[in-house]
């Protein structure tokens, strides 16, 4: 079998959905209708960012945007990022792709949780309750950390335990707001599942827990 060749997913945005193979050396992000990934919110410069295939693997640089490029809520500056599967690029604050490399797979154990009324599977990346499925999937990172929540079983999973589970390579640590951003996307992403309950819970001072439907 040939190599597979990495990708990056839309998560939220216009072109939610959208997929697009990392297959040349340079592939530029922007409004501008030469970049290989046109994204045409007004907020996103024309060209605003780039990855950059080495010899190590992939970088994403930021091409002086007005509004910024992000990855897992961490800014990225004129320095470029080395970018890990499951990593979730915000360009602007307004499109979310995620990274998916070719050859990775997501650290997960338990895939469903009847109990819960969720059910999760690993290999589609998918969440289902009753008949109803999320579409598109949720990011990696949003997966493995509701897949941990739930096999706590309503325990509280505390933030550095949660940070360990979803950026385990994590170099020069990962900030709370990075976390609360994340769990704020989850959540979100839930709510168009089950608009009337709310499954992550804050736990003032220790950290967040899952809560099912009763």
């Amino acid at each position: 079998m040939g190599e597979q060749v990495p990708l990056l997913i839309v998560y939220e945005g216009a072109g939610t959905g959208a997929r697009y193979m990392l297959d040349q050396e340079r592939v530029t992000l922007g409004r501008a209708a030469d970049c290989e990934v046109v994204l045409l919110e007004r907020q996103i410069s024309r060209y605003h960012a780039r990855v950059e295939r080495d010899a190590q693997g992939y970088l994403l640089r930021d091409l002086g945007s007005k509004n910024g490029t992000c990855v897992n809520g961490e800014p990225v500056h004129e320095q470029s990022y080395r970018l890990r599967d499951g990593d979730e690029i915000t360009i602007a604050g307004v499109v979310c792709l995620g990274f998916i490399a070719g050859d990775a797979t997501l650290p997960l154990e338990p895939t469903a949780f009847p109990l819960l009324g969720i059910e999760l599977d690993e290999k589609s990346r998918s969440v289902r309750l009753g008949r109803r499925e999320l579409e598109p999937p949720l990011s990696p990172a949003q997966f493995v950390l509701l897949s941990y929540l739930m096999e706590l079983n309503g325990n509280v999973a505390t933030r550095e335990a949660m940070v360990q589970r979803v950026w385990p390579d994590a170099v020069g640590g990962v900030t709370d707001q990075a976390l609360d951003a994340l769990v704020h996307r989850l959540r979100e992403r839930l709510v168009e599942l089950d608009p009337d309950h709310n499954y992550v819970v804050t736990v003032r001072g220790h950290g967040f827990r899952f809560e099912s439907r009763r």
